[in-house]
């Protein structure tokens, strides 16, 4: 693909937004340097790599590759034997937990969750777990290494720490007792060895050695002679904390020697799956879509809109090329869209052929080009003594020599600024050049000339640029099959040109081009009218589907409901029936067990006089009932009953000025008013001989207890206390488990929160957030 194009159809922007996008220096370097491609298996296999990249960013979010250093440099010095440094190793291990990370990202979380094209990146990734948790083991950062990074490193700092403790007692007896020497009572440090500021009169009676002097020479910094021996000690043992540091160093590179190679495969995997993410992002931001390849090099764009423009500016447009026509001829007025139409198309091949989705609707299709040749824009030159007509030229005539039946040719004012009869006979020769050998070609005209060749010539078809005369502004909507108008008399003449000017022009037409643009104007207007009646069909004809719909659910819904009326009305009537049975067989019995004992006789009388009364239902509404509580009477905590829900539950709130409260009824927090509420005696039951209450409280706070507490924000004081009672309600409510969220800041938190827990004889076990839960900043705590 030759590279001025790339430049022409503003195809390079498009690769910066992509590089803005990755996260990783490699990945970054593939987004700048992406070229398009022209085979099929290797465009699909891109465009498959963005589907399915762009199917995981919504389901699953964004990818994070940023520990994914460059270590290139550092694989390099590794190979030929050379030690790494703090810093190279620490990318290293970077590298390698980045590597673990997207790993899990990548792992399947469903059982029936397909495959895709990027399972073999994921799979391939290796975190190499021992070398990176022994570099996090030694190294804690780019100036420290750990104690625990070899015994002799441990050894070696805790004689200094001897040392210096020896160093500083002897220094503090000697402030004591020299005092009235010193100028401050304080121990410094002077090239690496501990002093003491002397007042320089007074240097003789501290003997030592003098390290360094004030500005103003009134105090000397001395290192008295009782601790030289002492920090003689201490200067050795930093040369061979050195040393040892060196030895650690070599041997993690050792280590990180033997993995070279699957570091290398992380690097390289990880820059490419960012550079695919971003291509996902690029996708999602454009509201792109895969484009449908053929090897007929035809395109069947459907609401292409182009990506450099704003999103709520841009006029979809559609094209269509190469199926049934070759040359698509597009006509209009200036700053109608018709150069925009040009770069849309070429743009999008591009972007297609380079693994990317396009801005346009689903299903949009696009060919597969060797190269694509345009000549769009003023390149006229100064010092090249070349016009703009001269500049253009040159370009066609380099795009003639090199086109050929594989190629998508976009040539824009083609053979403008020339005499028009000279430029149109050009024009239409060109074309015919560029037809006989079969080159997919979209040119912007005004020749009137050129819209009768497109109209005479099979494998031409025309189009125009919309333009609406009753605003005297363009639409951008392409219309294909219809030539344009230049409309210079309508727009003129709605900007106030005399008419007889304009009739006066008119008559300096030809005669058979005023009756050409008439057939166009009488065209332009059929259509118009074609499309205002397919709108209003398409109106009426989706109300009559939705009012179809709507009759439908109606019948249904009646359906349903008359079903369950009647389902209903046979089990009252099948319960009625049941209980009569029941009560003729027991009123049968009573009277062969009662004699003639009148009294019997009445009782069981009475009883069936009753169930009838039951069984024939309410004859008129009751009236609703109301709660004669006080609001003064309620309190946080007391147990009441919701009437008109028929709900017992716990006052969460007091009523408020207008008699408004809270009551929590076991899940459901519901505002009730006072009226709606009657206040329960709190049962008692007796338990070892004492009273104790009912429990019903308990049941309503344990079924809405929640799952999770967040301590973030509060100290160790405020969140202990605030802790031990969550925890006590989530064991009585019967929770398995409780996720408990602290935050990672500094730790002191999560260190307090975890101390406690072991203190709890019914926590079963605990343990920090894996990666979904929260990570480092979450604490499982699992009941027994």
């Amino acid at each position: 693909m030759n590279t001025k194009v790339l430049t022409t159809l503003e195809y390079v922007k498009i690769r910066e937004m992509l590089a803005d996008k990755c996260q990783t220096p490699i990945g970054r370097e593939e987004a700048e340097n992406l070229l398009p491609m022209d085979v099929v298996f290797d465009v699909e296999r891109a465009q498959e790599e963005t589907s399915a990249a762009l199917s995981r960013l919504f389901r699953y979010g964004s990818l994070s590759c940023s520990g994914a250093r460059d270590i290139r440099e550092s694989l390099l010095r590794l190979n030929v034997g050379a030690n790494l440094g703090i810093v190279e190793l620490l990318n290293i291990g970077a590298l390698l937990q980045t590597a673990s990370r997207v790993k899990t990202f990548g792992a399947k979380r469903e059982d029936h969750e397909a495959d895709d094209v990027l399972d073999t990146y994921f799979s391939a990734l290796d975190p190499v777990n021992d070398l990176r948790k022994e570099i996090e083991r030694c190294i804690l950062s780019e100036e420290e290494i750990a104690d625990d990074a070899s015994p002799t490193l441990k050894s070696i700092r805790r004689k200094m720490q001897s040392a210096a403790a020896k160093i500083r007692s002897e220094l503090n007896s000697l402030l004591v007792s020299q005092g009235s020497y010193l100028r401050d009572n304080v121990i410094t440090q002077r090239n690496g060895r501990y002093c003491i500021p002397v007042k320089s009169e007074f240097r003789a009676q501290v003997p030592g050695m003098i390290h360094d002097e004030s500005g103003s020479g009134s105090t000397v910094f001395i290192e008295p002679m009782s601790v030289v021996r002492l920090n003689n000690e201490i200067r050795q043992l930093e040369i061979d904390e050195e040393k040892e540091i060196e030895a650690i160093l070599a041997t993690l590179s050792a280590k990180a020697a033997d993995h070279t190679g699957a570091l290398e495969a992380d690097l390289k995997t990880l820059s490419h799956l960012d550079f695919v993410f971003a291509k996902a992002s690029l996708a999602r931001d454009m509201k792109a879509t895969r484009p449908v390849f053929n090897l007929n090099h035809a395109l069947d764009l459907k609401q292409a809109r182009h990506p450099l423009l704003q999103k709520d500016r841009v006029v979809p447009v559609d094209i269509r090329l190469g199926s049934d026509f070759y040359h698509l001829i597009i006509t209009g007025p200036n700053t109608g869209g018709k150069t925009v139409s040009l770069k849309t198309a070429g743009l999008l091949q591009l972007m297609g052929q380079a693994g990317l989705h396009i801005p346009a609707a689903e299903a949009s299709g696009l060919g597969i080009f060797t190269e694509i040749y345009a000549d769009i824009g003023d390149e006229q030159s100064i010092e090249q003594n070349l016009s703009t007509f001269s500049s253009h030229m040159k370009n066609i005539v380099r795009i003639l020599d090199k086109a050929d039946g594989d190629s998508f040719v976009l040539l824009d004012e083609l053979c403008s600024g020339t005499d028009p009869q000279e430029g149109a006979a050009l024009a239409i020769a060109i074309l015919n050049f560029l037809l006989r050998m079969q080159v997919r070609t979209m040119a912007t005209t005004h020749y009137s000339e050129l819209k009768l060749f497109a109209l005479s010539t099979d494998g031409v078809e025309n189009a125009s640029c919309e333009f609406d005369l009753a605003t005297l502004s363009p639409t951008y909507r392409l219309l294909i099959g219809i030539p344009g108008k230049s409309n210079a008399f309508a727009i003129s003449r709605r900007l106030g040109l005399p008419g007889f000017i304009i009739d006066e022009a008119g008559g300096q037409i030809d005669e058979s081009a005023e009756r050409f643009e008439d057939v166009i104007r009488s065209l332009d207007a059929s259509r118009r009218k074609l499309e205002r009646d397919k709108s209003m069909v398409g109106q009426l004809k989706s109300e009559a589907k939705r009012m179809k719909e709507d009759l439908e659910k109606q019948e249904s819904g009646l359906e349903e409901q008359r079903q369950k009326i009647l389902a209903k009305a046979r089990k009252e009537a099948a319960d009625i029936l049941q209980s009569a049975k029941e009560q003729v067989d027991e009123t049968i019995r009573a009277l062969n067990k009662s004699g003639n004992d009148v009294r019997e006789l009445e009782q069981v009388r009475q009883k069936t006089r009753e169930m009838l009364n039951e069984n024939r239902g309410p004859e008129a509404p009751k009236a609703v009932r109301k709660g004669n509580t006080s609001p003064d009477a309620l309190r946080v905590g007391d147990s009441v009953m919701v009437l008109t829900m028929n709900l017992k539950g716990t006052v969460s709130t007091l009523p408020d000025a207008k008699g408004n409260l809270y009551v929590q009824m076991g899940i459901l927090r519901s505002l009730v008013h006072v009226s709606d509420v009657e206040k329960l005696e709190e049962e008692t039951v007796k338990v070892n001989g004492k009273k104790v209450s009912g429990g019903y409280g308990t049941f309503s706070k344990a079924s809405s207890i929640s799952s999770e507490i967040n301590l973030i924000g509060k100290t160790v004081d405020e969140a202990l206390p605030e802790l031990d009672k969550y925890l006590d309600d989530a064991y009585l409510a019967h929770l398995p488990s409780a996720r408990i969220v602290h935050g990672k800041g500094s730790g002191i938190l999560r260190n307090a929160v975890q101390n406690h827990l072991k203190k709890l004889s019914y926590v079963k076990e605990f343990h920090l957030g894996e990666f979904g839960e929260g990570d480092a900043g979450v604490t499982i705590a699992v009941f027994k």
